[in-house]
């Protein structure tokens, strides 16, 4: 696929991507969203679909998670960026494909995917060798965290503006994080120019999960644990809300599951929803 030595990326990012794809295979119109970049970037192989992580029927409350996620940050970048908004930065960037789906959009603003140096250069090359190539307006920020480096210092030398405001995003990380290190991420983007705002995921305590997803997300706890990527971090919705005001935002709203089902799967004949209590988002304003 490429002579690149780079890494390519983690099994969560890459099954993230697949699930993505997967709702627009498996699942029927309207999508939540309609993703097959990662798809395309990983080509993974006519038999992905027969992986144990990809069965149709397992998969899917977890993959109506993913996209509601994905469509809820997407119409928020949007309406955003309508509102004159300039700065864009995904955290863990993994492979976000919202820069191919939607140049529209993305050419009018900066966007900073901020992430591991390794599974970033490979990313770059694949964009390159499909021929998406990499924009201006797209900026990479590799960012070693695990040396210690600061993602701040990083936007800045990519051309980030801390006068300006910006939306920063992060999906699927925080649960890695220690709290400490999920605080110091909210006071960093809640320092950010007035008018920023972040959107990010968390993951409640699994005792309260819907009871038809709870043996799902308990075999990913235990297969991050064994991994060496452990899931450290749980929160109540009125837990990562103090812990939002504490680090300095003005206003911090939970988006649960009930409001993305209401928003993206009303009126749907399959029942497809995403679950209840497992992980939902909190956005924050400065």
């Amino acid at each position: 696929m490429t002579d690149r030595q780079d890494p390519a990326p983690d099994s969560t990012a890459a099954r993230v991507a697949l699930w993505r794809a997967l709702h627009v295979e498996a699942d029927a119109p309207p999508h939540v969203l309609e993703d097959e970049i990662g798809l395309k970037l990983l080509a993974p192989g006519e038999n992905w679909r027969r992986r144990g992580d990809m069965d149709p029927q397992f998969t899917r409350p977890f993959r109506a998670s993913i996209v509601a996620r994905a469509r809820f940050i997407e119409d928020l970048v949007v309406e955003q960026a309508g509102r004159g908004l300039s700065q864009y930065v995904i955290l863990g960037a993994g492979l976000d494909s919202f820069a191919q789906r939607r140049p529209e959009i993305a050419s009018r603003l900066k966007v900073f995917e901020v992430d591991q140096p390794g599974p970033q250069a490979w990313k770059r090359q694949r964009l390159i060798e499909l021929g998406f190539g990499v924009p201006d307006w797209l900026r990479f920020v590799p960012v070693d965290f695990e040396a210690g480096a600061s993602w701040q210092d990083g936007l800045v030398k990519a051309g980030f503006d801390n006068s300006q405001p910006a939306i920063v995003v992060s999906t699927g990380v925080s649960m890695y994080l220690t709290r400490e290190a999920n605080a110091a991420t909210l006071r960093e983007v809640a320092a950010l120019a007035p008018g920023s705002t972040l959107a990010m995921t968390f993951l409640l305590p699994l005792e309260l999960a819907d009871p038809e997803v709870r043996p799902g997300l308990e075999m990913a706890e235990k297969g991050a644990r064994a991994s060496g990527t452990p899931f450290i971090s749980f929160f109540t919705p009125p837990e990562i809300q103090a812990l939002a005001r504490e680090a300095g935002f003005r206003e911090a709203r939970h988006v649960s599951a009930g409001d993305l089902t209401q928003r993206y799967f009303a009126g749907r004949p399959d029942g497809l929803r995403p679950p209840a209590n497992a992980e939902e988002l909190l956005v924050a304003n400065t």
